[in-house]
């Protein structure tokens, strides 16, 4: 029974199990085959997808391509056209130059031609004038030479009576217009003599008294001086020099408010960027303020009325701007005295003269970058503030960049010059002086005769000893020229150098 029991059971149990199996067979398979089928066709909507892509970036990129194509196309076709442009110039010049060439040779040939032709009659000139010289000798009984003298003395009386009357005709015409002449003669004279340079200063020292303030100024990782810079707009310079710091900058305003803020800063001991910035601002408006009544006073000091005001704030801001260490604002109010005079000794209107040498130099302080010599800016300054136009003329001609067309002008230029040229108005740096001096005396030197060589006046004239045995006369005048033409090229130097070049032979004997 039990035996019975345990094979049925088995029976069972296999077949059971081989049931289940072919069921569960049967039915993964098809879900298998379903999952196949879902992932293949998702496979195929994947791949269409992916190739669309694909397809669509490479439209993309051959439009892309085919544009970058056209405009390098369009480029090379360009360069291509400006090449035949040039090929057909330059073939243009070269046809012109050659028919040029064609005309000059044939220039040239009917000149030779001419000239052999003149050359020839030249020839027969002279054989006829020896023939009639003959003629006349031999008709006449005397030679050529004793006919001259005759002739000569037959001409010299008459000749003598001519002149004296052209002597009395010059001297009558000479009377009416010896005034004008006079002092046209004269105003030309001091012209041609007069001189006038500028150099410009642009750096300013300020001094402290020890290195720690130098290192309050600089500030945290220099944060005090960038700020000092950004405000004033000046360079500060900051280097070993002990007790000193260097503003460096061309517009001399900012450099004095530079100045100033940093003496009210050391002065105040709170230096940092927010108390900069209003130092600054307070000094730039106390600055303003001054320019404005530097200008009122110069303008009331010199009897000169009826100005614009904003000349009058540019004849102030002359004060804080210098010439070869000569003040500006010193030197224009020197130039309108002088002026003044000058016309009034010449019988012009002194308060235009003096109005006019007061601005002619208001065109070196300009407030923008100008592109024009400061004469010339200087007339239109006064051009565009209504001045006259004979003053606008001697402030633009003052240096000869337009012409004079009034007697104001050459009066401007040469007191101008003479404010310049007074001693002690103008200094040089010493190194600077010497080595011109130096110069000088060695471009000379280079010359073969020449033995010694002295620059004297400052370096406006030049001495320059040449030996009696290696040159002439006539060379002496060559050399100087020479030398004076060298100076000229090579050298920069300010107003004019006389060159004076001295020959001489020396006999001397003792009586015994």
């Amino acid at each position: 029974m039990t035996v019975v029991t345990i094979v049925v059971s088995i029976a069972c149990f296999i077949v059971g199990g081989f049931a289940s199996y072919m069921f569960f067979k049967h039915g993964l398979k098809s879900k298998y085959d379903s999952i196949l089928k879902e992932a293949e066709t998702e496979a195929e909507v994947i791949k269409k997808n992916k190739l669309l892509e694909v397809k669509e970036k490479f439209l993309n990129k051959k439009a892309d391509l085919e544009k970058e194509v056209s405009l390098r196309n369009q480029k090379i076709q360009q360069a291509e056209n400006k090449l035949k442009q040039r090929e057909l110039v330059l073939n243009q010049r070269q046809e012109e130059i050659l028919r040029k060439k064609l005309e000059a040779e044939a220039v040239k040939e009917n000149l030779e031609a001419q000239l052999a032709i003149v050359d020839k009659k030249k020839e027969e000139l002279e054989h006829m004038q020896r023939q009639e010289i003959e003629k006349l000798e031999a008709i006449s009984g005397l030679s050529a030479e004793e006919a001259k003298e005759r002739m000569v003395e037959s001409l010299k009386e008459e000749a003598k009576t001519q002149a004296q009357s052209y002597i009395n005709d010059i001297m009558d015409d000479a009377k009416l217009t010896a005034s004008k002449e006079a002092k046209r003669i004269v105003i030309q004279s001091i012209q041609r003599v007069a001189t006038e340079t500028a150099i410009e200063n642009s750096v300013t020292v300020f001094h402290i008294e020890s290195d720690e303030i130098k290192g309050r100024i600089i500030g945290r990782e220099g944060r005090n001086i960038r700020a000092l810079e950004a405000a004033t707009g000046v360079e500060i310079v900051v280097d070993d020099t002990p007790e000193a710091i260097v503003l460096s900058a061309f517009d001399p305003v900012r450099r004095e408010i530079a100045r100033l803020a940093l003496h009210q800063l050391v002065t105040d001991g709170r230096i940092h960027p927010a108390r900069i910035e209003e130092v600054v601002a307070k000094v730039r408006k106390q600055v303003e303020e001054e320019i404005i009544e530097t200008g009122k006073r110069t303008t009331i000091d010199l009897g000169i009325h009826g100005l614009h005001p904003e000349l009058i704030r540019i004849i102030g801001k002359m004060k804080y701007r210098s010439s070869y260490g000569q003040n500006l604002l010193q030197h224009a109010r020197e130039t309108a005295n002088l002026c003044a005079v000058m016309a009034s000794e010449l019988g012009l209107n002194p308060k235009k003269a003096k109005r006019a040498g007061l601005l002619h130099d208001i065109g070196k302080v300009p407030d923008e970058e100008p592109e024009l010599p400061h004469a010339l800016y200087g007339m239109k300054l006064a051009e565009k503030f209504k001045e006259k136009p004979d003053i606008c003329n001697a402030i633009g001609a003052h240096h000869d960049e337009v012409e004079m067309t009034s007697l104001l002008a050459p009066i401007v230029q040469v007191c101008d010059a003479i404010s310049g040229a007074r001693p002690g108005a103008r200094r040089e740096i010493v190194e600077a002086y010497i080595k011109r001096l130096n110069d000088l005396e060695q471009l000379a030197m280079s010359y073969p005769g020449v033995t010694k060589t002295y620059a004297i006046q400052a370096g406006r004239e030049l001495r320059v000893i040449v030996g009696a045995d290696k040159i002439d006369d006539k060379a002496t005048e060559n050399l100087s020229g020479e030398i004076a033409k060298k100076i000229q090229d090579e050298m920069t130097y300010p107003g004019q150098v006389k060159i004076t070049v001295i020959r001489e032979t020396r006999a001397v004997s003792y009586a015994k």
